[in-house]
């Protein structure tokens, strides 16, 4: 018995099988090469049209293309699909050994060749071996990006400090050296800069913790039956607490909703970005809103606000990593633009999504909508 969960658990773990998309005119060809590569996941094409709607469709790992093919040639998909993905690889099928003939597929950046007909053990390990390498170059990609996030983060990260330890550090130089008259109302001003500046330096490093542990926790998730209107509602009370802004005037409608099956903490983490950014950005007297409702299997929550808005130049980036919308361009918006971004990991993971509508002065929508089961 331990030996059969033994076997059924590591089955159940293996990866997912490689795709690969077999493009030929001839059936017998598509038929034979999806015979040999029976351990892997196989798509047919037989015209290079054929081929980029399934490419463009399915997540493909690897193209073995026919060079001669009625309509478009294999040089031309080779073209089209590394236009698609620079990376992507394609292995050219080819009865033709003319030079020419290999010098535009190299041109065009082809990853090896195989000639017909075809030796069936070649083509394994040919693809076997592109394979691999895709996978070195992916590891590689992936180094590099998390290398280039990590300074991206540093740099970030002190030139948001930097600002209000300097406007402290001269306000303590001054009272050192005597400069200030207690007296005066520039030095009581001072002090209530420093204690702005100190708030806001306590704000980024919690903010900072905060990252840290939802980066940790930042995959899988565990759900329970959650009252939705009861998180919403925690959550408006928490932000608007923390921006101490009494004077935002807030519109509510609570739904009458069943129970949602949901992450509690990594949903509640989602909506207080999303309500946090709507009080940021509402400036000192605004409009806040907030609905909630159920739809075709699903429940939606909508936030508004009457703040600065976002341009819709700027709208696909605010998922982005360290994205912040910042109109006065000063660098000191708080925050470090993770929050959305995580805000969407987490909303994707229950198998939900969120949308941005906005207007430059004219507010912001976000729309998030969630399965009900």
């Amino acid at each position: 018995m331990q030996e059969q969960l033994l076997h059924t658990r590591n089955h159940c773990t293996q990866a997912p099988r490689a795709t690969i998309l077999v493009v030929d005119d001839e059936p017998i060809i598509r038929e034979m090469c999806g015979h040999v590569l029976n351990n892997y996941r196989v798509l047919q094409a037989g015209t290079c049209e054929e081929a980029l709607r399934l490419y463009e469709a399915e997540e493909v790992d690897l193209i073995l293309s026919d060079i001669m093919m009625p309509g478009d040639s294999g040089i031309e998909l080779l073209k089209q699909v590394k236009k698609i993905d620079p990376t992507a690889v394609v292995i050219i099928m080819t009865g033709f050994s003319d030079k020419e003939t290999i010098l535009n597929a190299l041109k065009e950046d082809a990853d090896d060749f195989i000639n017909k007909p075809l030796n069936l053990l070649q083509l394994k390990t040919s693809i076997e071996k592109a394979l691999e390498r895709k996978k070195l170059k992916e590891e590689l990609v992936d180094i590099k990006r998390s290398d280039e996030l990590k300074n991206v983060f540093l740099s970030l990260v002190s030139h948001k400090l930097r600002t209000p330890i300097t406007g402290i550090s001269l306000l303590l130089q001054n009272l050192k050296t005597g400069l200030f008259d207690p007296a005066d109302p520039i030095f009581q001003q001072s002090i209530d800069m420093a204690i702005e500046e100190a708030g806001y330096l306590g704000q980024l490093v919690a903010d900072l913790l905060a990252f840290s542990q939802v980066m940790v926790d930042s995959t899988g998730v565990s759900k329970c039956p959650t009252d939705l209107n009861e998180i919403v509602a925690d959550v408006l009370i928490e932000c608007r607490e923390e921006h101490g802004n009494f004077d935002v005037e807030l519109e509510t409608a609570p739904e009458a909703l069943p129970p949602v099956m949901l992450d509690a903490p990594k949903i509640c983490f989602a909506l207080h970005q999303v309500i946090d950014n709507a009080f940021k950005f509402s400036g000192g007297r605004g409009h806040i809103s907030l609905k909630l409702g159920s739809h075709a299997g699903s429940v939606f929550i909508v936030v508004s606000d009457s703040g600065i808005g976002i341009p819709e130049s700027e709208i696909p980036k605010v998922f982005e990593k360290f994205y912040q919308v910042d109109p006065d361009r000063t660098g000191q918006i708080r925050g470090f633009g993770l929050g959305l971004f995580y805000a969407r990991e987490f909303i994707r993971q229950h198998g939900g999504s969120i949308s941005i509508a906005s207007e430059t002065d004219s507010g912001t929508t976000v729309t998030i909508n969630l399965p009900l089961h």
